[in-house]
């Protein structure tokens, strides 16, 4: 295979880079999910928020959370003007909350420097808060025809089994897979770019429905017979990903800490946040009726001493506020 003009890269299957492209910007065309944010009528703003909210999480949870924020929300001004309780409130159960506090700080920045457009150049949005290279190069790629190179775990995927003959990449991004990426992508020369924003597309879409991480269906890969992997036997990882823990975690507690601030327009107190049963501590919570958020959380298997740290956690980063009445989202 050769990779580029510039990239030595083992003769495995007989395929071109220039055919690869094409191989799967055609099968992106038929196969690649109609998601709202890949049309051609959504704004940079939409293609912006959907980055934020797919970071570590699945397509299927954050498609309605932002077609409800493009409803509500659908400028950064709009946003701007919100109150960080009324956002976090609506990020809903999407995780790390924090990235609602980023998008609301970004949506800021945008209308105090940038007049309100989000911006388009990596330089620029890199000064935005929440946004990292990837983001950056994703939004200025999907957002603005702009062909970075676009670099997340299912690329990353991708890239390790097609050409690297590795059934996973390594555990955290390395400069030998930056060069990889970068000189995988099409040349801007002939054709201005449009390719390279498809080819960065089409390989994330291939890792995330076809060349996952579990389950790949190979059988189905428009490159199968060109693939690294494949002709290698399909050897077995070269390590043992670790799995993130849910189940008792600080993440967890604080979720659940979370869901009753967001389900409930009064302050609560700290002490119906830091029981851990009903029967563990009479509460005069407000509704008077402890709602099933609260339920949840009484029935996690955390201690005192976990929720005290959660609940001091969720304080000091921003997510929640004492008001002096009881622990609410911040204003």
């Amino acid at each position: 295979m050769r990779l580029n003009r510039r990239s030595p890269v083992p003769s495995i299957p007989p395929l071109d880079v220039d055919d690869l492209h094409h191989a799967l910007a055609a099968w992106f065309a038929d196969e690649g999910r109609d998601l709202p944010w890949r049309r051609p009528d959504c704004t940079p703003w939409g293609v912006l928020v959907s980055e934020f909210m797919l970071q570590q999480t699945p397509v299927v949870r954050v498609l309605p959370v932002w077609e409800e924020w493009m409803r509500r929300w659908p400028e950064p001004a709009d946003l701007a003007a919100e109150p960080s309780g009324e956002i976090l409130r609506a990020w809903g159960r999407l995780g790390y909350p924090r990235r609602a506090l980023r998008l609301g700080e970004a949506a800021r920045r945008i209308v105090e420097e940038h007049e309100g457009r989000v911006p388009a150049s990596p330089a620029d949005l890199l000064s935005l808060p929440g946004v990292g290279s990837y983001t950056a190069a994703a939004i200025s790629c999907f957002a603005f025809g702009i062909p970075e190179t676009v670099v997340d775990t299912n690329i990353r995927r991708v890239h390790a089994r097609l050409i690297g003959g590795r059934a996973l990449p390594e555990p955290s991004h390395t400069a030998a897979e930056a060069r990889l990426a970068a000189d995988l992508m099409p040349r801007v020369e002939d054709d201005g770019g449009e390719l390279a924003c498809t080819w960065n597309a089409a390989v994330m879409e291939l890792g995330a429905l076809v060349c996952t991480a579990r389950s790949p269906r190979c059988g189905q890969c428009p490159v199968y017979t060109s693939c690294a992997w494949i002709a290698a036997g399909q050897p077995a990882p070269h390590y043992v990903p670790k799995g993130q823990a849910w189940a008792g975690t600080d993440r967890q507690v604080r979720g659940a800490m979370m869901a009753v601030l967001r389900a409930s327009d009064e302050p609560v107190e700290a002490r119906v946040l830091l029981s851990d049963t009903a029967a563990a501590e009479p509460v005069n919570s407000t509704p008077p009726e402890p709602g099933a958020a609260v339920v949840r959380l009484w029935g996690l298997a955390a201690d005192r001493e976990q929720r005290q740290r959660c609940l001091s956690s969720l304080l000091d980063d921003g997510l929640a506020v004492d008001s002096g009445q009881g622990i609410t989202l911040p204003h």
